[in-house]
């Protein structure tokens, strides 16, 4: 007689309790998609839903993302490898952009990313321009700064700010055909923004301008500028207002800048001359502009800290394959500990620079207070892209000092990165206030 298996109490609840877990463990995976169990999820239905979080409800990674973001991320790299790479070199020689890139950028719905569908644009979250720019920067960061400024500042003034029909006027434009500019700085009026001497004078139905700006980043193919000026300077910053300028309304686009890096960039000044500006075309609040410009540059700092994110990560990826194919003393360099020190410290500078950019993207997109976040992210990224740029250089030796390897280019594109939408010192000024304000009795 054949005897029973002998199984213990222990042994059987065990069985029982695995078969269990696995079959939940199932039916989640099956219905984790569905909208009416998630909703069902989050009822405290019993006591221990009411005290206990769901695993649906548990906060994700940084790096977790959409998947509208995940295709606008592998949109990006495909469109920077494949039609920006093979130009990147001649445009940096000929300091301009080429045109059929900005007619890609449109193409691909890359300056219309937060605009809504039914306006022409992409209807896409803030984090999803937020990886645009840095997918692009990472194979030039020329390209990416016109993105960047286009969307980060420019479309999203008109968003928040510009009445219905000026959105309805403008925002299928600047989405699928016409590069947009934003004009603050002037010559007297750097970090002290609010210096400005540009004037708007109220006339019979228009209002005209008067003055000049300097540094103007997109201004050689912009047909669309937001200008600020002071149309009250007894009043100080409280007469700042933006306006509306078309190119055709008599823009003067000067001679451009002979920079030292992102030279594809159009970075010139401008003339206003008695320029005729519709009535209507006053963007916000008369007195507001002011507001606009503060609030507008606290979310594009998070648009540069994309750029200078991207723009070390493309450092590093161009020069890392470098370091296992050049050998030395018989053993390829990237094998030597002082080497592996190195780059293994870069890695995780970019990677916190990363997390920091990311952060700040979603505290944005989450209507939470994010100025600290994004000076931090604005601040340490281009600080990483420095550090990050200067090594690839050195690791690279000899062949990283030519122009036949994109790392010298890294390396001038950078500087940029602590010196435009506020100085590393105005950032770090934005960190000390918040955290006074936080410490202060």
């Amino acid at each position: 007689m054949v005897p029973y298996p002998r199984f213990s109490f222990c042994r059987l609840l065990a069985l029982f309790y695995t078969l269990y877990f696995c079959l939940s463990s199932t039916v989640l995976i099956m219905l984790r998609s569905n909208s009416v169990f998630q909703r069902l999820v989050r009822q405290p239905t019993t006591r221990f839903l009411s005290s206990s979080r769901s695993l649906l409800d548990a906060p994700s990674s940084l790096r977790n993302l959409t998947e509208e973001e995940g295709m606008m991320r592998e949109a990006a790299a495909k469109f920077a490898s494949s039609v920006v790479a093979p130009k990147v070199s001649e445009m940096d020689e000929r300091e301009a952009t080429d045109p059929s890139i900005v007619k890609g950028l449109f193409e691909q719905g890359f300056m219309g990313i937060e605009t809504p569908i039914e306006l022409g644009g992409t209807g896409a979250s803030f984090t999803s321009a937020i990886l645009v720019v840095e997918e692009l920067a990472k194979i030039d960061p020329s390209i990416s700064v016109m993105c960047d400024v286009h969307n980060t500042l420019v479309n999203t003034v008109f968003r928040q700010y510009a009445s219905q029909e000026l959105q309805q006027k403008y925002l299928p434009q600047l989405a699928e055909s016409k590069v947009g500019s934003f004009c603050l700085t002037e010559a007297g009026s750097g970090s002290d923004a609010f210096a400005l001497k540009t004037r708007a004078e109220k006339k019979d139905g228009y209002w005209e301008l008067n003055g000049n700006k300097m540094w103007i980043t997109n201004s050689g193919e912009a047909e669309i500028f937001l200008v600020f000026a002071n149309v009250d300077p007894s009043k100080g910053y409280k007469g700042i207002t933006c306006f509306v300028v078309e190119k055709e309304m008599g823009v003067q686009v000067m001679s451009k800048e002979k920079k030292l890096g992102i030279r594809a960039s159009s970075t010139c000044a401008l003339n206003f001359d008695n320029i005729k500006v519709p009535a209507e075309n006053v963007l916000g609040e008369i007195g507001k502009g002011y507001k606009i410009a503060i609030e507008i540059l606290n979310e594009g700092r998070i648009g540069i800290a994309a750029q200078m994110l991207g723009l070390a990560q493309g450092a590093f990826d161009c020069t890392l394959p470098y370091l296992f194919q050049r050998k030395q003393f018989g053993h390829e360099i990237g094998n030597f500990q002082g080497m592996q020190h190195q780059y293994s410290q870069i890695a995780t500078e970019i990677e916190a620079a990363r997390l920091l950019t990311y952060n700040a993207a979603r505290l944005k997109e989450e209507g939470m207070p994010f100025i600290t976040e994004a000076a931090m992210a604005k601040l340490y990224a281009s600080q990483v892209a420095e550090r990050t740029t200067s090594k690839c250089v050195e690791w690279l030796g000899g062949v990283g000092f030519t122009r036949d390897f994109p790392a010298e280019k890294f390396y001038r594109d950078c500087k940029i990165g602590a010196i435009y939408e506020g100085t590393s010192n105005i950032q770090l000024q934005t960190i000390a206030k918040q955290i006074a304000l936080k410490y202060k009795n």
